[in-house]
């Protein structure tokens, strides 16, 4: 596999064991190959073993002294608890905005859901649910609660929601219901939007993925 300039050798080994798990090719329990990696990314093993231990960080993986790294723990309660802890970490940063919006943020956030009311195609859609969330996480999220964030980000890959054909339809009522929120100055509705979005999140992940196997033991006889 040629390398992605312009991307960050650690996140492309990050993406790619990240969509290993996704598509079943990895399982729980499963022990990461090192040298299958180095073959198929053309990478040498200091990026690899970066994203082993940011994986770890985020829960993905485990290390085990003299053995190597191996998937941890990755079901139905993973994705449910993952969503969960992503809808509530959104939400603190949500209501702080609706705490206390200014003007700036507002303008922003409402050209933002023009854009995504407009969307005709999922990707521009969900170019701009990031654009919305990080205008709030930017101004109303700290180092700590910003990097909590970012590590619930890495848990699937990008094209796992652009590929998801019904995205306007199913979250840009959260959007609206949380824009409305912040408008009114509404911290708990805020907070609110954002578990219901990661609630929905969370029920369309395990059902494709249980579609795809997942979740079932596909190497049995």
């Amino acid at each position: 596999m040629p390398k992605k300039y312009g991307v960050k050798e650690k996140d492309q080994v990050v993406t790619h064991i990240i969509n290993l798990v996704m598509t079943g090719k990895l399982r729980t329990g499963d022990r990461i190959d090192r040298n299958e990696i180095v073959r198929d990314l053309g990478l040498s093993r200091v990026p690899i073993q970066e994203a082993v231990v940011q994986l770890e960080h985020d829960g993905i993986l485990s290390t085990r002294y003299h053995r190597g790294a191996f998937v941890a723990r990755f079901d139905e309660a993973t994705v449910a608890e993952h969503h969960e802890l992503y809808g509530i970490l959104n939400g603190i940063a949500s209501a702080r905005c609706a705490a206390n919006p200014t003007p700036r943020v507002l303008a922003q956030l409402e050209e933002t859901l023009r854009i995504m009311r407009a969307a005709k195609d999922v990707k521009t859609f969900q170019d701009n649910c990031w654009v919305f969330r990080r205008a709030i996480n930017d101004e109303y999220a700290g180092p700590r609660l910003q990097a909590t964030i970012r590590a619930g980000e890495s848990f699937a890959p990008a094209d796992f929601w652009t590929g998801y054909p019904t995205a306007k339809p199913d979250f840009l009522g959260t959007y609206e219901d949380e824009f409305t929120a912040i408008q009114d100055r509404d911290p708990d509705n805020a907070r609110k939007a954002c578990m219901r979005r990661s609630e929905t999140m969370a029920r369309i992940m395990i059902a494709e993925l249980t579609r795809r196997g997942v979740f079932g033991d596909l190497r049995s006889p």
